[in-house]
């Protein structure tokens, strides 16, 4: 134990000179871009040099040891494990898509800043000291050990790999839209160049590798996210603290927004596509007839084209047309119909930044409400049940290190999630009064830039020329990336925030995918099916699924299933069904059995995916056969509440757990390690 604090000093000097480095380092591009240095260059740097120290650090970290893959010696200090768990919680979602969702939802997008911050309260009260007193490795280790054997070990695998599977597809997709938007290649392409990022620190040293390289991580990515909402607060308001000022902006941007939604011009483009959202509606109950019309009525236009000797832009765009012209009548309603909800929503003004629960009549009040509080309790819950972050406090030296790691990661956290507010307030505000109103030729080259790989598009529905509010569509994961240049800033703090956003993304998808690797090489192989398997077998076996999982998930993610924040929302919803009531009723709870635990997590977890599959488009649901109108994104608020229920009534009609189990009980509970037996 005496040296533990010289390892701990050693450790801190290493990242305070490697944070002091990497500002030298940005410091230095920003002079070579005042002398000519080129965007693409200052893109390809940051990316390719950040992805090269994780690699070294993930190579310094290769270990074959059992005890060090998998739980990092067991020996990572609290401040240091509290850095690594919040590079491994601040994903893709939080860095890319928070600000994103506070953007356009305005104070509705406030529930994932308060269920994920209220999520890490749970996880110090009633999670984090328990598990690290039981020791071992996974999740699914202790359900086998609380529960009797290995049926609840397979139920929690499923579900362990299942909630992770989703939520790293979120963060290999964010990692797809960095590298294809400032590498410059093909977003499909670009999801796999990342892998290999995502894939270098997890494949040579497990957790031991991942934990270093999440700590720098860290420092990269809150560096990355502070400094340009500080520069843009400056700009606008004169003072650099983004989380002090933004109130004074977002009473402004109050009084923008009225300006702007009774802008005569504004409510005529919105007229307009109420238009175009009738016509496609008429195209749609026409069918199959209107798809044959268009089709030779484009058919028609290139010919007269060719035949009046138009210019070969304009027949290239005619053919371009017919090339899109949907091949079946099933496939023109998909199509028609996206392009009819879309008008339908820009039809709409957007809801006012600050309005709480905005809606049309007191009906529509409610029910935002109601979703609001839905989404703030699965938030909560999922944080306190996602596997990969409970598995941070296995490798802590002792229980008190352990509660002590859940503080710094909420103080870690904190700085990132004050500041997304002011992120979207900033951001609204330099849209509405320096983009809407503009020239369309002569937008910002970003504009361009953005639009080539689909996250920003501008429709001059009126042909006048001007850009209006609802011509105008951002993706919402694109906000916080293309704030830099929406703000006029150097490129270099471009290239940054692209750092910092492959840091998040990268960070968390290695925590996932050794907890999948972990789950099916050692819940699963060495727990269940070869218990005798060496340490070399053990590593090989993980090391193969890490590989195959990763590029399944990659696939997944070339697909875009939908935006980064809904999908990690998903995965919380599934996690929270599955574990929570599982594991709290597993610690404080000694009545809780095995056929309790195991029916609980299946039907909780059942009932989860079923209201998803019914209510999400992807799978072919409508919110037309959601329950309470809660959007499927909180549908682990059903799972939940179902998994308590069963695992109580189950445990309750059937036997009571063996003496042994209840003495586990005792043991994990007290804080002194003497159990009641």
């Amino acid at each position: 134990m005496s040296s533990q604090p010289a390892f701990f000093r050693r450790l801190g000097r290493y990242y305070l000179i490697y944070a002091l480095v990497f500002v030298s380092f940005v410091g230095l591009l920003a002079v070579a871009e005042q002398f000519g240095l080129s965007p693409r260059w200052i893109g390809q740097i940051f990316l390719f040099l950040t992805i090269a120290i994780y690699a070294a650090i993930g190579v310094m970290s290769r270990t074959s040891d059992v005890s060090e893959y998998y739980v990092a010696g067991r020996r990572v200090p609290a401040l240091f494990n509290g850095m690594a768990t919040a590079a491994d919680w601040m994903s893709a979602a939080s860095f890319i898509g928070l600000a994103g969702t506070l953007y356009y939802a305005g104070f509705e997008g406030l529930a994932f800043v308060t269920g994920w911050t209220g999520g890490y309260v749970l996880v110090a009260l009633l999670l984090a000291p328990f598990l690290r007193k039981f020791g071992q490795f996974t999740i699914p280790d202790f359900l086998g050990a609380r529960y009797e054997g290995h049926f609840a070990r397979v139920v929690g695998v499923f579900a362990a790999v299942l909630a992770s599977f989703v939520y790293v597809v979120a963060q290999i997709y964010g990692v797809g839209l960095i590298t294809s938007r400032f590498i410059g290649i093909e977003f499909e392409i670009g999801v796999f160049v990342g892998l290999a990022g995502i894939l270098v620190c997890s494949f040579l040293g497990g957790m031991r590798a991942v934990t270093w390289t999440q700590v720098a991580q860290y420092l990269i990515l809150i560096i990355a996210y502070l400094v340009p909402v500080a520069i843009l607060s400056y700009k606008v308001t004169g003072v650099p603290v983004p989380q002090v000022m933004y109130g004074q902006v977002l009473h402004d941007l109050g009084v923008k927004e009225l300006e702007l939604f009774s802008e005569p011009r504004e409510s005529a483009v919105r007229l307009l596509y109420q238009g175009r959202a009738d016509e496609y509606a008429r195209k749609i109950a026409a069918l199959p007839e209107s798809l044959t019309t268009e089709r030779l009525a484009l058919v028609q236009k290139a010919n007269d084209l060719r035949a009046q000797g138009a210019s070969a832009r304009e027949i290239a765009v005619a053919e371009r047309l017919l090339r899109d012209v949907p091949r079946t009548p099933d496939e023109a309603r998909v199509k028609w119909d996206r392009v009819r909800q879309d008008s339908l929503a820009r039809t709409m003004h957007p809801p006012p930044h600050a309005e709480a629960h905005p809606g049309a009549d007191q009906a529509a009040r409610d029910n935002a409400r109601n979703n609001f509080i839905a989404l703030v309790f699965v938030l909560m819950i999922g944080t306190a049940a996602l596997p990969h972050i409970l598995t941070r406090y296995y490798t802590t030296p002792s229980v008190r290190e352990a509660r002590r790691s859940v503080f710094w990661s909420l103080l870690f956290i904190f700085l990132l999630y004050v500041t997304a507010p002011a992120y979207a307030v900033f951001a609204k505000w330099e849209v509405y009064s320096s983009l809407v109103g503009s020239n369309i030729e002569t937008l910002p080259h970003w504009v361009a830039s953005w639009g080539r790989v689909g996250l920003v598009k501008i429709d001059d529905i009126n042909g006048d020329g001007i850009l209006q509010l609802a011509e105008l569509s951002i993706n919402s994961d694109a906000i916080l990336l293309l704030v830099p240049e929406l703000a006029g800033l150097p490129y270099v703090v471009s290239g940054l925030v692209a750092a910092g956003g492959l840091a998040a993304a990268l960070s968390t998808a290695d925590g996932l995918l050794l907890t999948i690797s972990h789950a099916l090489s050692h819940d699963l192989y060495y727990k269940m099916i070869n218990p005798e398997a060496s340490t070399q077998r053990r590593l090989v076996i993980t090391k193969s699924q890490l590989l195959v999982v990763a590029v399944v998930a990659a696939w997944v993610a070339s697909l875009r299933p939908d935006n980064i924040l809904f999908m990690v929302g998903l995965a919380f919803s599934i996690a929270a069904s599955a574990f929570f009531p599982a594991l709290v009723l597993g610690i404080f709870w000694k009545r809780a059995n095995k056929w309790g635990a195991v029916t609980g997590m299946i039907a909780g977890m059942g009932v989860t995916l079923l209201y998803i599959v019914r209510t999400h488009p992807f799978f072919g649901g409508s919110m037309g056969d959601a329950w309470l109108d809660i959007h499927p994104i909180s549908s682990g608020v059903f799972g939940v509440s179902v998994g308590f229920v069963v695992i109580a009534v189950v445990s309750l009609l059937t036997p009571p757990p063996p003496p042994e189990v209840q003495a586990l009980v005792d043991y994990v509970r007290m804080p002194d390690g003497r159990g009641k037996h």
